[in-house]
């Protein structure tokens, strides 16, 4: 089973990645974006097909290890074959 995790920035959360790449696009002659935020996708390959538990381990990473919950929010995605 895969599970997708979308990570991104809290709403008032700076992110100077994204200034660069609207930056960039403005130079480039990309003028219609009015603000980019930048985010991380990570996407995780289980070996059991028991839903409700992928999900609840899914869970306990992102709350231990992969999301920076002061900062960052995030979702939770079953990819389904």
């Amino acid at each position: 089973m895969k599970i997708v995790v979308n990570i991104s920035l809290k709403e008032g959360v700076l992110d100077p990645e994204g200034q660069a790449i609207k930056a960039s696009l403005n130079n480039l002659g990309f003028r219609n974006c009015s603000d980019v935020r930048t985010g991380k996708q990570i996407v995780l390959n289980f070996n059991q097909n028991n839903e409700t538990e992928t999900l609840s381990q899914a869970k306990k990473m992102c709350e231990k290890l992969l999301v920076n919950t002061v900062i960052e929010n995030y979702e939770i995605n079953i990819l389904k074959d």
